[in-house]
């Protein structure tokens, strides 16, 4: 079995060809990317001369995606990035990027747990539990699809009512109205 401790890694061919020195096989920036996704690091480095390419290879799947219209970074923080490249900036950037990935994976963290330990002292607000429920809808939404995160949420009693005292209908009516307002934000 694979080590997940240590970075996998690939090493990059002649003829530009990625392998896998972990499954003895080719893999894709695709493969590499769902690496990352499953919470795996990667280092890629050259055969011949050693050198480490990897923040190459990230930069490509970034772009690739990009491309794709998959737009996850807005213009101006392309812009902005840009132009740290060209003002001497560079060397703030990388620690103020690096940490506000990591206050948004703390503030992730803290939300997901915050929603799953109560008793909350804010529990006795008014509205405090429809809101709480449009929060979980809301991250079940945008977590879904990333590793360590169910997508299923809690499965109603006989009489339609999750643990959470709503019911299964309110609870699609929540994602309905998500849904449309991402299709409108998508437009914009």
């Amino acid at each position: 079995m694979a080590n997940t401790d240590k970075p996998l890694l690939i090493k990059r061919y002649a003829s530009r060809r990625l392998y896998n020195t972990e499954t003895s096989d080719y893999v894709t920036l695709e493969d590499i990317a769902g690496f990352i996704r499953a919470g795996r690091e990667v280092q890629i480095v050259d055969l011949k001369s050693g050198d480490d390419l990897t923040r190459q290879y990230l930069l490509q799947i970034v772009a690739e995606h990009e491309s794709k219209g998959e737009n996850v970074l807005p213009i101006n923080v392309l812009t902005d990035l840009v132009r740290s490249y060209t003002t001497g900036m560079n060397s703030v950037v990388p620690q103020f990027l690096a940490a506000s990935f990591e206050m948004l994976r703390d503030g992730q963290s803290k939300m997901l747990e915050n929603l799953t330990n109560f008793p909350n002292p804010m529990a006795a607000m008014p509205g405090f539990d429809a809101m709480r429920k449009q929060q979980e809808a809301f991250m079940k939404t945008m977590m879904g699809g990333l590793p360590g995160w169910s997508s299923t949420g809690p499965a109603p009693d006989d009489e339609g009512r999750t643990p959470e005292g709503g019911t299964s209908d309110e609870l699609a009516a929540i994602k309905k109205q998500l849904a449309e307002l991402q299709a409108k934000l998508s437009k914009l």
